[in-house]
């Protein structure tokens, strides 16, 4: 049997997952529920977009609780605090510049799951992060990127995200 993928989080995401995923099972469920009781009333199912739009939502809905419920029973949850401080991690905000001379720019580590590069967090999974976890402040990395370039960063700091 195929092992089980696990998926690293912090103790941040996993409770945004559990919050998701107790959204979907209370309130969600019953709310499309009621739609398709409804959209039943209104009478021939085989005409009913009503009833087909709900049930294609349940499913959808239903598919996404399996998900949710997956990447708990698998999660991989990371203390960063039992990390060196200066180590970047799954957990860890780390500010770095590309060399020669680019501006700093700051991002914080977070498990796939989490990732949400507007808010400034990214993938664990994502090349620059892959090349950086492990490394420490003032070393320099060279991060492969998806365009078959390669960029060398220099690390300026790390902290507890």
């Amino acid at each position: 049997m195929a092992e089980e993928k696990t998926f690293p989080m912090t103790l941040e995401g996993k409770a945004k997952i559990e919050e998701e995923l107790n959204t979907l099972i209370t309130e969600t469920r019953s709310e499309i529920t009621g739609r398709i009781q409804l959209a039943r009333s209104f009478g021939d199912l085989s005409e009913n977009s009503e009833y087909a739009s709900a049930k294609d939502e349940q499913a959808f809905v239903e598919g996404r609780i399996k998900t949710l419920q997956n990447m708990l029973d698998n999660a991989e949850i990371i203390d960063s605090s039992e990390i060196a401080d200066d180590e970047v991690a799954v957990g860890k905000k780390v500010t770095f510049k590309e060399l020669p001379d680019e501006e700093p720019e700051s991002y914080s580590i977070v498990g796939a799951v989490e990732a949400n590069p507007s808010e400034g967090k990214i993938s664990n999974e994502s090349p620059i992060a892959a090349a950086l976890i492990g490394h420490k402040v003032g070393d320099t990395v060279s991060v492969t990127l998806p365009n078959g370039f390669d960029m060398d960063i220099e690390i300026l700091s790390v902290e507890v995200a």
